[in-house]
This record gives structure tokens, sequence and C-alpha cells, in this order.
């Protein structure tokens, strides 16, 4: 590591270069090293993720990381972290380090700080950069990476739930070949509160190396997810949560100018119960749902992937309904 801060000339020829592990996904190894000439952030892509279920994953997955931070950073500066050096041997790079000034989206939400303006500020950070990027011919080309959106998105999430669930298979792998197939704007594909910190001057989006170009619908989806799951989670919440959902949904709207509205809320509304089934019964199961709340969530998203809805906002008021009884 130490020879990647020398390159780069944040590191002096006689200091010595530390590495902390920090706490981070399932998907990489996480560092922080400080120096003379400040602090640093480096990531490296792991080849096996840190889940219960077997789930191997290309490492060369880190490179549409940085080329995808390079992007949005052109896009909305100051919205995700600076990208500093990469080093190609160790499937790793050199990022901004982001202090205490910084807190994370997530932790706020399991604490109970629910704010439906910053999910607007999410909402219309995600819709800027999808319409920067819509139908750009070299951003389709340079995110080209369907394998690896496959690999770490469509299979572990919607074809894994499939066997748990044989009746919804069909149903599932429709949305796994839509989605696919659909190639407009670049795509995130881990929009999540963990994975989002707030900071003085609002949002900034990190662990983007599932970025693809593809369909939008999956960041909407993505992301309106966890809302849904805090809502089954801690029911007291559930109506500032939902609120949260539908002022992430007007503001993302907004942006929207690249295909009509309706379709795309089409697609949310029947990508969203499939990917919160997925939360359950994939390979990525969130962690805080005891097995009650599993169970109220299979119950409330297997009807909608049966019956889709038409919009993310249709999906909402379902579960308004849902939690209310």
């Amino acid at each position: 590591m130490r020879h990647i801060f020398l390159a780069l000339g944040l590191a002096a020829p006689a200091e010595d270069v530390h590495a902390t592990a920090l706490a981070g996904g399932v998907s990489s190894g996480i560092y922080r090293v400080d120096l003379r000439s400040g602090s640093y952030c480096v990531k490296q892509a792991l080849p096996k993720l840190k889940v219960a279920k077997e789930w191997l994953v290309p490492v060369e997955r880190v490179f549409s990381e940085i080329a995808y931070l390079k992007a949005v950073d052109a896009i909305a500066p100051g919205h995700v972290p600076r990208v500093l050096g990469q080093d190609e041997a160790s499937k790793s790079f050199v990022m901004e380090f982001l202090g205490p000034e910084y807190r994370n989206w997530k932790a706020d939400l399991l604490a109970g700080r629910v704010d439906p303006n910053v999910a607007a500020q999410v909402g219309a950070l995600l819709g800027r950069v999808h319409a920067a990027t819509a139908d750009d011919p070299d951003v389709a080309r340079r995110f080209a990476t369907d394998a690896n959106f496959h690999a770490i998105r469509l299979e572990p999430y919607l074809l894994e739930t499939a066997k748990a669930h044989p009746a919804l298979a069909d149903k599932l792998a429709q949305l796994v070949h839509r989605t696919a197939e659909t190639r407009r704007v670049l795509v995130h594909g881990d929009v999540s509160p963990k994975n989002i910190l707030l900071g003085p001057n609002g949002p900034v989006l990190l662990d983007a190396e599932c970025a693809w170009f593809g369909d939008p619908a999956f960041d909407v989806a993505f992301c309106l997810n966890h809302f849904v799951l805090k809502a089954v989670h801690v029911p007291e919440l559930a109506s500032v949560l939902l609120e949260s959902f539908d002022a992430f949904v007007d503001a993302y709207l907004l942006h929207v100018d690249w295909e009509p509205q309706n379709a795309l809320e089409r697609r949310v509304g029947s990508l969203l119960p499939a990917l919160t089934l997925a939360r359950v019964d994939g390979k990525s199961p969130v962690e805080y749902l005891a097995e009650d709340r599993r169970e109220r969530v299979r119950n409330g998203a297997i009807p909608i992937i049966v019956f889709p809805l038409h919009s993310p906002h249709e999906v909402a008021s379902h579960w308004r309904k849902e939690l209310a009884g």
C-alpha cells in the first residue's frame, strides 16, 4: 500500500504508512491512512463477499466504481468522494477521507432521526445524475458492465429470492430480463442509506462498485426499499418514513425528461416489492429485522409482486395500509 501513496506524492520517502481497517460493507476492505499530508481512505475489492451464502464477484468492479465517482464528480461536485489515485495490481484506490462532519444516513434512520427533506435531497441528486447521463453513448460504452451487474445485483437479489419462492420464479425472472435489457442512464446500483453520508453540503454517495449503464428504476426502487424495510422494523416511525419515501420520489421525478414518467414509475412500482422480498430471502438480507418482521415483509410484498402496482406512490399507500393493521 505504501507505494501508492509514494507514487501520488502523499507520503514522504521515509514516512511510515499504516492502514487502519474501518467498518464497512460486505464487499470490500476499507482502510484509513493518516499521513503528515492528511487523512485518506483506501478501498480494495474482495473476490468473496462477507455474507452467509456463497457470493463470488469479479474484483475488476473496482474500476467501474472509480469511473462512476469521477463521472458524478463532474456532474455534482462535492456529492461523491474525490478519487486521488488507483492501483491496478491490488484492485484498490485512494480517495479523500470524509471526517466527523459527515454522518451516515442509515445510522440516522435507525436512530429515529428521519427527515423527509434529506430524502428529497437524495432523490434530487439521483435525478441529476440520471438526467445528465441519459442516453449518452459514451457513458453507455464506459459502463457496459452487464455481467458485473448481473453477478452483483440481479442474481443475488432476484434470482436467489426465486429459489425461496418458486411460485414467484417467473415473475422475478421477468423483472431480471426487463431490468437487464433497459439501458438508459448511469446507474449506481447500491443507493442505500448505508452508502450515503450527510454532510455540510448535502448527501454524498459512496460505494459505486455496481455502476452500470442501465435502468434508472433499479436505483430508485433500491433506495425506496429502505424506507419500507425500516417502516416495518419500527412501525411507530412508518408515517414519517413513508413521507420520506414520497418526498424522494417527488424530488427525483422533477428531473425525469428522458422517457415518459409513467413508464419509469411502472417499472419502479413492479420492481420495488421484489427487492423488498429480496432483503429477507436473497443473499444479502438486512440484519435488523426480527423473524416476525421478516414474515410481515413477505406478507406485504408478495401480493404486489403477483399483481404489480403502477407507481411508487401506490406502493407507499399499500404499505401504509399494511402497517396500519
